[in-house]
């Protein structure tokens, strides 16, 4: 088991590694590759970026405790950033390449011509504070996973993730991180499918598991109870709620760096066609063994849910298998983690330093500082990751993804309006969360509409023209 874990671990560091062969010591190589990336490596590292700890520990863990109403976050998320990248990922490459940025942020400042400057030390700011909550996220899932499977002590796989991180990072930047993801993607839909498939055979097939779970109370009900309306209404209202989170990708940085990094923007029907089909497969895979793992590991109150993937992988898998299966874990953290702190680092050297610099070795070390930063919250933790990351997900979304979307429609909003949209968008998230009503809708979903209504008002109030939407 460990030897198999370790040889994935070696594989992963020696391909981000060996991308130091084709960094040219720029900037702009540094975080976006030169904006020379295949659509193939695009789609597997979006999908290895996007489907993370969250998705192996998170979901599985959402998945045991819900039940069959956890499939709406699978439906709605797939659906919704399907829809959201309609027009705006195209776009979003095209502004990148003609404003010269090297960060989302930077990109979003400077789309209509001029540099939105107060916006994007915000936007900096913004990024900092909860793209490292969300690499801390990462650090914490592996760090669970190794704690089950290996008996390590619960702070060694922050550290072990962290040290790795940092290797290939400072070693080739992005594409360092794009080619370790999409070997990471591999393994993980190799993982995840070979679990799934042990397990169903283990209880007998698909009919026999569908009725062990039906013996759970609730458990293939189609929505959860206790819902802000009642009946279908709120069953609905739910739903919709997640397709806001599949949107919601639009304003994560540390995802739509993939898009900016691609070779030709013409190119992007391809780049898309892989996301969507390997992020279906993976998303449909780890939805079935959250599902499983409820009638395999029966006492829910045994144990913290977040762990019933690397259990069913100890009691199913000869050891050999559990290794991969690990390391298929190891590598979604990674996978997210690489990406976060890439783009924390862009924020604060790109966004937030009054001289921006180009030196790649100031580059590298504000990396360096940045992974430290995440391992430390990571080691202090003590959120669930599916918690932290939906927090951070939905913050990151409602600051940037109307902007994003109002922008990519050819909406010509003022700087000072700008600023109006994420500080808005980002407090109706919060406050929906603090009151608790993310339990029955998703925060993102007001979040975004705020930041949206916030345009609109502005727009009415001064007389000017929407825009008119730019082509997909």
């Amino acid at each position: 088991m460990l030897l198999s874990f370790l040889f994935f671990l070696s594989l992963f560091a020696a391909v981000g590694i060996s991308s130091y062969r084709k960094s040219r010591g720029t900037k702009k190589d540094y975080y976006l590759a030169s904006q020379d990336v295949s659509p193939m490596l695009v789609g597997l590292s979006a999908v290895a970026t996007n489907n993370s700890g969250y998705m192996f520990i998170g979901v599985i863990g959402y998945t045991y405790a819900t039940g069959l109403a956890s499939i709406w976050l699978m439906l709605g998320w797939i659906l919704g950033d399907f829809l959201g990248s309609l027009w705006m990922h195209k776009n979003l490459r095209e502004a990148a390449k003609r404003s010269g940025e090297s960060s989302y942020a930077g990109v979003l400042a400077c789309w209509q011509g001029t540099r939105f400057g107060v916006w994007q030390k915000l936007a900096g700011v913004l990024s900092l504070l909860f793209l490292l909550a969300y690499a801390s996220a990462q650090l914490v899932a592996g760090s669970k996973t190794l704690y089950v499977v290996l008996d390590m002590p619960i702070w060694s796989g922050a550290v072990i993730g962290g040290v790795i991180v940092a290797a290939y990072c400072l070693a080739g930047g992005i594409r360092a991180s794009i080619w370790t993801d999409a070997a990471q993607s591999l393994v993980m839909v190799v993982a995840m499918g070979l679990l799934l498939f042990v397990a169903t055979q283990s209880v007998g097939g698909v009919a026999a598991a569908w009725q062990a779970m039906g013996q759970v109370e609730g458990y293939l009900n189609w929505y959860p109870q206790d819902l802000l309306l009642p009946g279908l209404a709120g069953g609905i209202l739910f739903a919709l709620s997640w397709l806001f989170a599949g949107i919601s990708v639009v304003g994560q940085p540390h995802v739509m760096v993939r898009f900016m990094a691609l070779n030709d923007s013409r190119r992007m029907l391809h780049a898309r066609c892989w996301y969507y089909l390997w992020f279906t497969v993976f998303y449909f895979m780890a939805t079935g063994v959250g599902m499983l793992s409820r009638i395999l590991l029966s006492d829910a109150g045994a144990f913290d849910a977040e762990l019933a993937l690397p259990m069913m992988a100890m009691e199913l898998l000869p050891p050999v298998l559990v290794g991969l299966v690990l390391a298929g874990i190891f590598a979604a953290t990674m996978s997210t983690a690489d990406s976060l702190v890439l783009s924390c680092s862009a924020a604060l050297t790109h966004d937030l330093l009054p001289q921006r610099t180009e030196n790649t070795r100031m580059l590298k070390l504000a990396t360096l500082g940045i992974t430290s930063a995440a391992v430390g919250w990571a080691l202090l933790n003590k959120q669930s990751v599916f918690s932290l990351v939906v927090m951070s997900w939905s913050a990151l979304a409602s600051a940037f993804a109307p902007l994003l979307m109002v922008l990519a429609a050819g909406g010509k909003p003022s700087q000072r309006l700008a600023v109006v949209m994420s500080v808005l968008g980002l407090l109706t998230a919060l406050v929906w969360r603090w009151v608790g009503w993310h339990a029955h809708v998703y925060e993102g979903m007001p979040g975004i509409l705020a930041g949206l209504l916030v345009f609109v008002v502005g727009r009415l109030v001064v007389r000017e023209p929407l825009g008119k939407a730019a082509s997909a």
